[in-house]
């Protein structure tokens, strides 16, 4: 799980479509240089769900099938169907550069924003939650799809290099039920394929992109919160 340090920056962040096998072989060489994240499981992972907020005119689904270059994307997110923890997120896209601002909110106002209900937002807030539920709200968005996958994740401390497996990634429309423990899931990619994601800060040492042979592989574009609107139970963009 990655958490808010005192300065955010942007970083790096390149993102591959893998069958099977290219994950097997992916996952194995990452596991020789990297650590494994902390947080994972005995398993190695970690299950990850987040709801995602957009405008009426659903401008955050149409900028990322447009291709625009800079944009944001808001969420709620949690843990292994943990609703005792449960961050308020926004990430910031630049390119191929990426930025995000997180915070912790309790459960009421969790339910709140899955509800869509406005919050009233005061001064005893701490300082990024009030800056995020003011954007939030003053975009008038709305929740309007689940995003569910497991994830295992790999760290390195030079360069502060982070690197994900993201596998059964599923959307769901059961907004109402995103602090339950399971939820029914529609999976988004053909079996077998996930997405493998590589973050780091300035720079992306050598021995680790010439170990996992990155130049290999094919870079995508892809979006989770893209995919799980457009394949949604109901099928396009509807909530």
């Amino acid at each position: 799980m990655e958490e808010a340090t005192g300065l955010i920056k942007y970083r790096h962040e390149d993102k591959y479509l893998c069958d099977s096998m290219q994950n097997a072989v992916l996952k194995t060489r990452a596991g020789a240089i990297l650590k494994r994240d902390g947080h994972s499981s005995k398993t190695g992972c970690y299950r990850v769900r987040s709801l995602y907020f957009d405008t009426m005119q659903d401008t955050c689904y149409y900028e990322n099938e447009n291709g625009v270059g800079e944009r944001d994307k808001y969420r709620i997110r949690i843990y292994n169907a943990d609703a005792g923890t449960i961050f308020l997120e926004k990430k910031s896209k630049k390119r191929q550069m990426t930025q995000k601002h997180t915070c912790r909110i309790d459960e009421e106002t969790c339910r709140l924003l899955m509800s869509g209900k406005r919050i009233e937002i005061t001064s005893g807030m701490p300082e990024q939650q009030r800056n995020l539920l003011t954007q939030l709200q003053g975009k008038a968005m709305r929740p309007t799809v689940i995003v569910e996958y497991l994830r295992y994740p790999f760290v390195e401390h030079n360069g502060n290099v982070r690197m994900t497996f993201d596998e059964d990634i599923c959307s769901s429309n059961d907004i109402d039920r995103f602090l339950e423990e399971r939820i029914t899931c529609r999976p988004v990619l053909e079996k077998g394929m996930s997405v493998f994601e590589v973050k780091w800060d300035e720079f992306l040492p050598g021995y680790i992109k010439n170990f996992i042979q990155l130049d290999s592989l094919q870079w995508s574009s892809f979006s989770k919160y893209y995919l799980c609107r457009k394949y949604n139970a109901y099928g396009g963009i509807r909530v």
